[in-house]
């Protein structure tokens, strides 16, 4: 237990809460330490994504063959994200768990406010026109310095299509990325032991600041949270792998080692490897694989797009800002855009919420630091559910390409050993 990093959060969060009380003046200026941690996270975010979506395009070994199942996957993202999407704003507009939290704004210190400004690009987003423009990088390298997401994606499409046409002459480069991909994960594996300090900062912050009794509308978020999470696994999920004649109950299970490494450390990305050997030892023809998987962990991020809904609105139901439908509505469109740039790494999806909560009326981008926090704590229902959620992707992609042995996967869900690849 003691090596855990979960155990860890969980005693830092404790301390935090404990200092927050004690010591409110003290605990309102341990802010830096999960200011720290965000910023270590969001260092490795772009080469991560870059590496991931170049080494699943171009290392098939026709990328012309990619097309039919990349245009069914980006149909299949788009619509579930959707769903996810308009399913977090719903719950979280029925529930409230925002409201009667009364945060006044103009406590918020114009510090603060001008350090969470750091991790959105909201002077961008007047309109669709300027948000789609700047998508676009002004030159290659800067599309890594800027730290918007993506441009990033945009850069890493091109650049693993024109490296899949180069032939033998860019397998030196793929091999290069490749290994540059599995040094991030190192990289990533390191921050993440700065979690609980992180942590320990943003609560002790958010107690100090706004008192203990906020407390209790934080986990009225989170158990709402989790609760969506679960609905839209074994609800929606569900209701999609049944009709294309596969369990996501037993999909779960059988995935439940990875499931764990994720519960550990948040991130999804710790387990991609794994789950591509999974799915291609499960029945799932492996160039659907190569192509899925990785665009997924970009572009099909199911409980992050819930969590984004949910802690938006949040934020606005905290600081008793009114939200309109229009505005709303506003919201889901640009996040369809903005969700697919956040990676499967613990606090990516704070940072994307925070670049595109300006669309939400006059909601106060400080208004973050209520829901950090918690953050860690919900980064794992999150990663959980993106990691569901992309293995059934990559199964029903699978299914609509003709590239799935179904008895082979029904087998391996009822747990028979003894199943082999037709």
């Amino acid at each position: 237990m003691l090596r855990s990093l979960y155990f860890w959060v969980l005693v830092a969060i404790v301390a935090g809460i404990v200092v927050g009380v004690a010591w409110p003046d003290v605990a309102a200026q341990m802010q830096p330490l999960s200011e720290g941690f965000i910023k270590l996270v969001r260092m490795v975010i772009a080469p991560l994504i870059f590496c991931t979506v170049v080494v699943g395009i171009a290392g098939m070994k026709d990328v012309k063959s990619a097309g039919k199942a990349g245009g069914l996957a980006i149909l299949y993202f788009e619509i579930v994200s959707t769903i996810a999407l308009v399913i977090g704003l719903v719950v979280v507009n029925v529930v409230k768990p925002g409201a009667g939290m009364h945060i006044d704004p103009a406590k918020i210190p114009q510090s603060d406010l001008a350090k969470v400004a750091k991790f959105t690009s909201a002077d961008k987003l007047h309109g669709v026109k300027d948000f789609l423009l700047d998508i676009i990088p002004d030159t290659f390298v800067g599309a890594f310095t800027r730290g918007d997401l993506l441009p990033v994606l945009v850069i890493a499409l091109l650049f693993a299509f024109a490296l899949g046409k180069s032939g033998e002459r860019g397998k030196p480069v793929l091999e290069l990325i490749d290994r540059i991909g599995h040094v991030m994960f190192g990289v990533v594996a390191i921050i993440l032991r700065a979690a609980p300090i992180g942590a320990f900062g943003a609560m002790a912050f958010t107690v100090g600041t706004f008192g203990a009794d906020k407390l209790v509308y934080l986990l009225e978020l989170m158990a709402c949270f989790y609760a969506t999470c679960l609905i839209f696994l074994f609800g929606v999920l569900e209701g999609v792998a049944r009709v294309h004649g596969f369990s996501a109950w037993r999909f779960i299970a059988y995935i439940r080692s990875e499931l764990l490494i994720v519960l550990g450390t948040s991130s999804s990305e710790s387990v991609l490897p794994r789950m591509m050997t999974k799915l291609d030892d499960l029945g799932a023809d492996k160039r659907v694989v190569d192509l899925v998987i990785p665009a997924g962990y970009s572009f099909n991020l199911d409980g992050t797009a819930i969590y984004l809904t949910m802690a938006a609105i949040f934020v606005a139901q905290a600081t008793d800002i009114p939200i309109d439908l229009w505005h709303q509505l506003a919201l889901v469109g640009v996040l369809l855009l903005t969700s697919k740039g956040a990676a499967g790494v613990s606090g990516s999806g704070f940072i994307v919420l925070a670049s595109t909560l300006s669309v939400v009326g006059d909601v106060p981008l400080a208004g973050l630091a209520i829901i950090l926090g918690i953050d860690r704590f919900m980064s794992e229902a999150r990663a959980l559910t993106n990691v569901c959620g992309n293995g059934i992707a990559t199964l029903v992609v699978a299914r609509w390409c003709n590239a799935l042995d179904l008895d082979r996967v029904n087998a391996k869900l009822r747990g028979d050993r003894s199943s082999s690849p037709a």
